[in-house]
Order: structure tokens, then C-alpha cells, then sequence
């Protein structure tokens, strides 16, 4: 038997079915009609408006780079001072030119060794005394020889111990939309202190009372005390807490650079970065990371050496040469726009790492330094040039034009070091591509001879090499503009990367 009841009103429309057994056997369904009931309101839905973190607290950024940057001016003078930028001690001792570099290379290899587990603030520190007795030598005892000498190693082994672990810092704490800028200030740190050291070098004259070797230091301590005193305003990096498993200090200093672009989610979204990052590079073993690391490291092998060309003796003794034919004194206008161009190069790539990238400018800079350096080879091919006054001052204005583009090739090498390698042998690998860049430096001063043949076989060589590096960085330098510290390494692991913007 069948029942059907049927109902209106304002419910749900449904049908209900209810069948029993027993006896007799019964189904009995219910229909209803009606108008149905109103959808029930969405839920209310909370936006919530984060500022943008692309670039975070500059300032903090800024104070905690700023001991570096200016450890690393005296750095470019001690530098050019070792490049044929000294009126006392000039090309006749070979030790004298050299020993600055050494003394890089034995700090670079004891700070890749352990600045994986001491605060980066310790290598400034110790840098910054390093250095500051280096430059109290050059006041306290500028003519004697070996009293100098002893000061530059002691002064190259400062800078050794800080370059290693600013370059891994710095990439550390910046934002991804700002990690350009800060890197490159060791780049610009030092073509400041190129500049500085050509220009008064240049320009002195033995009838000031003052020697250019007092000077040198006097600088050097006005340098590495303001150093000293921004340590007390510096941050450590959140991921070298994270490393140490020190959750609070690592919050506290992502708070601190990102100052008032912090707030919960913000911060934790930056935390979160930052501890993936270090848990992938700790769940790999360093046979695998040194496996993955091969190919960046040949990239920047070649490309941080590059930089050892960009500024060398025989482009100093050539501008040097040169300015003498054309002005009869080198007391001349020349080498101060010599070293001013560099700095200027340097200064505009700071403004355009982030927002161009990395890969373009460097370019740029490399493509006009080969055909430079190409070109100041093709007026030494002819030995008589070297006494001929129009000629040398073509080689005068190509060797000037030279420095404006090596300042914008060299600071995207400082940015690249610091994102291309896995996180446990990152500072092995820059540690290593540091001490060859030096070993470069070496290897000219101790084999360059002044004359239009030595002049004419290097400017060749080096020009070919820049060309075909400029044709390999086209191809396999990735740009890595706006990415985080995980995908710039994955994009240093492809073997190709044509990618320019």
C-alpha cells in the first residue's frame, strides 16, 4: 500500500521517502513544495593588507655593511698602492708589489674555514685591527722599508679575513629586491679607495713635508676607526642564528633589518625563507653540494677573474706612460679622471644591479672593455707609437674610458658570489675563487716588463680572453634579479641561461 501526503509552504522542496516492513508491506512519501529558503550568507571574508617587503630596512642594511665598505677603501688603496700607485717604493721591488696580495690569500683561506660557526662581526673586528695597524706603521714609519712591507701583509691578511664572509653577509641579510646594492658595495669600497690612491698619488710632489706614505695612512686609520664604531650598529645575519639553532636571535634580527617593513606575517614569511633555506642546505651532504657546485664554480671562477683584469699593473703603468708622452709630467689631469671614472662606474651599477640585473650591465661593461682593451693593443702593435705624443694620448683616453666600464662590469661579481653556492660550501668555493683572483694579480706583476712589446702582448691576450668571456657569460650566466638565495642557486645549476632581463 501506497501513501502520498502533499504540503505548502516555505521550506525546503525535498521528498522523503520512508518504507516499513512488517506484515503488511507500506510506503508512504511526503512531497512538499514551496519557495525555498534564501541561500544562507557567505562568510565574512577578513583581508588583511601587508606592506610590501621588496625592500626592507635599508638603513639597518646600510649600518650593517657600512664596517666593510670601509675596511674595503683602504683595501683599493693598499691595492693600487700594489699596482703601481706608490711614489716611494715603486716597481723596483717585486716583494713589495706582491706581499699585499699574499697576505690576502692566507686571510681568505682562515676566514672560508671558519666563518661557518664564528659571528661575521668577529672577522670585522679582527680585520678592522688588522688594518688599522697596518695604516699606524705607515704613519709612525714611512720611510723604512721593511717596517711597510710588514704592514701590507699584515694589512692584506685583514682584508682576506673580512672579504670571504662580507660576501656570504651581505647576501645573507638583504632582501631579494636590494641584495644587488649591497653586495656590491665591496666592489665600490674598493674603487673609492682605488680612486683616492691614484688620485693624491698622482698629484703629489716631493716638495710637500708631508711624504705620500704618511698620507696613505692617515687615511687608513680615519677608515678603519669609523669601521670599528659602526660594528656597535651592525646585524648579524638570521641564517647564521638558525644555523646555530638560536630561533629568538634569528627573529630579533629579521625584525631589525626589515625595521619598518616588519609585521607578523611579513616576518614570519621571511623567517620561514630563510629556515628553508638552511634546512636544504644542511639535508645535503657536502660531497653532494660540491658535485651541484661544479658548474657555478666555473662561472665564477672565470668571471671574479675577470676582475683582476679590470685593474692591473700594466693599465696603471700604460695610463702612467701615457700621460708623461702627451703632458710631459705625470703630475697631470689624466690619472685623476683615471681613477674618478672607476668610481663612477662603480657608483651607477649600485643603482641599476636590482632594478636591470645583474647579468645585462655586466655585460655592457665587458663588451666595451674587450674592445677597449682591444683597441689600446692595436696602437702598441706598432713599437714606434710609444714615442709618438698623438698616439699616446689615444691610448691615454682609451685606458680612462676603460675604468668607467670596468666599474660597471666588477660589482655583479660580488652579487653572484654570494648567491651562486650551496650553503655549506659556500665560503669553501669563494674562499678558493678570492685566493685565485690574487694568485692573477701574482702572476702579472711578476712577469710584466714595461715596453711597448710587454704592453702589446698582454693588452692582446687579455683583450681575447674578455671577448671569448663575453660570449660565454652570454650564454651561461643566469640573471638572478629579485630571486631568493634558494632559486638564484638553482639558477647558477643549469649549464646554460640566456635569459639577459
Amino acid at each position: 500500500m501506497t501513501t502520498t501526503y502533499i504540503t505548502t509552504g516555505q521550506v525546503p522542496v525535498q521528498q522523503t521517502t520512508f518504507i516499513t516492513t512488517g506484515p503488511q508491506q507500506m510506503q508512504t512519501t511526503y512531497i512538499t513544495t514551496g519557495r525555498p529558503q534564501p541561500p544562507p550568507p557567505p562568510a565574512a571574508t577578513v583581508v588583511v593588507t601587508a606592506p610590501t617587503t621588496g625592500r626592507w630596512a635599508t638603513a639597518a642594511q646600510t649600518q650593517s655593511g657600512t664596517a666593510a665598505c670601509f675596511l674595503f677603501v683602504y683595501a683599493g688603496m693598499d691595492m693600487a698602492q700594489s699596482l703601481g700607485w706608490s711614489s716611494l717604493f715603486t716597481a723596483s721591488t717585486l716583494e713589495f708589489q706582491y706581499s699585499w696580495f699574499i697576505g690576502v690569500i692566507i686571510g681568505a683561506v682562515v676566514s672560508a674555514v671558519t666563518s661557518s660557526f664564528l659571528p661575521k662581526m668577529v672577522f670585522y673586528g679582527l680585520g678592522g685591527v688588522m688594518n688599522l695597524i697596518d695604516a699606524i706603521i705607515f704613519v709612525s714609519a714611512p720611510y723604512e722599508y721593511e717596517s711597510i712591507l710588514a704592514a701590507r701583509y699584515v694589512g692584506g691578511v685583514g682584508i682576506g679575513l673580512i672579504t670571504v664572509p662580507f660576501l656570504i653577509h651581505s647576501a645573507e641579510i638583504a632582501s631579494s629586491s636590494n641584495r644587488g646594492s649591497c653586495s656590491a658595495m665591496e666592489q665600490y669600497g674598493l674603487a673609492l679607495g682605488v680612486a683616492i690612491q691614484v688620485i693624491y698619488d698622482s698629484q703629489w710632489t716631493q716638495s710637500l713635508d708631508m711624504t705620500v706614505n704618511r698620507v696613505h695612512g692617515i687615511f687608513g686609520i680615519v677608515f678603519t676607526a669609523v669601521a670599528l664604531g659602526s660594528l656597535a650598529v651592525s646585524t648579524e645575519s638570521p641564517i647564521f642564528y638558525i644555523r646555530q639553532n638560536q630561533e629568538q636571535k634569528a627573529r630579533a634580527s629579521l625584525k631589525r633589518l626589515m625595521g619598518g617593513y616588519w609585521n607578523q606575517e611579513s616576518g614570519e614569511r621571511a623567517y620561514n625563507e630563510a629556515k628553508l633555506y638552511v634546512v636544504e642546505g644542511s639535508s645535503q651532504g657536502v660531497g653532494e653540494q660540491l658535485g651541484e657546485s661544479l658548474m657555478p664554480f666555473l662561472k665564477l671562477l672565470l668571471f671574479r677573474c675577470f676582475v683582476a683584469f679590470s685593474f692591473s699593473l700594466p693599465l696603471s703603468l700604460s695610463i702612467l706612460s701615457s700621460t708623461y708622452e702627451v703632458e710631459g709630467t705625470t703630475i697631470a689631469w689624466p690619472p685623476v679622471l683615471f681613477g674618478i671614472l672607476r668610481l663612477i662606474g662603480a657608483l651607477i651599477t649600485i643603482g641599476v644591479l636590482d632594478p636591470v640585473g645583474r647579468k645585462f650591465v655586466s655585460l655592457l661593461g665587458l663588451m666595451c672593455m674587450a674592445g677597449l682593451m682591444l683597441g689600446m693593443a692595436g696602437v702598441y702593435g706598432d713599437y714606434s707609437n710609444i714615442a709618438d705624443p698623438y698616439f699616446m694620448w689615444q691610448v691615454c683616453r682609451l685606458g680612462m674610458a676603460f675604468q668607467f666600464f670596468a666599474g660597471l662590469f666588477i660589482c655583479s661579481s660580488s652579487v653572484y658570489l654570494g648567491e651562486a653556492f650551496p650553503m655549506r660550501v659556500k665560503p669553501f668555493l669563494i674562499g678558493l675563487i678570492v685566493c685565485l683572483e690574487q694568485v692573477i694579480h701574482i702572476i702579472v706583476i711578476a712577469t710584466f716588463n714595461v715596453g711597448a712589446n710587454y704592453f702589446y702582448s698582454y693588452f692582446v691576450a687579455v683583450g681575447i680572453i674578455l671577448v671569448v668571456g663575453l660570449v660565454a657569460f652570454a650564454v651561461v650566466m643566469p640573471e638572478t634579479r629579485g630571486m631568493t638565495l634558494r632559486q638564484a642557486g638553482e639558477r647558477f645549476r643549469r649549464v646554460h641561461d640566456m635569459m639577459a632581463y
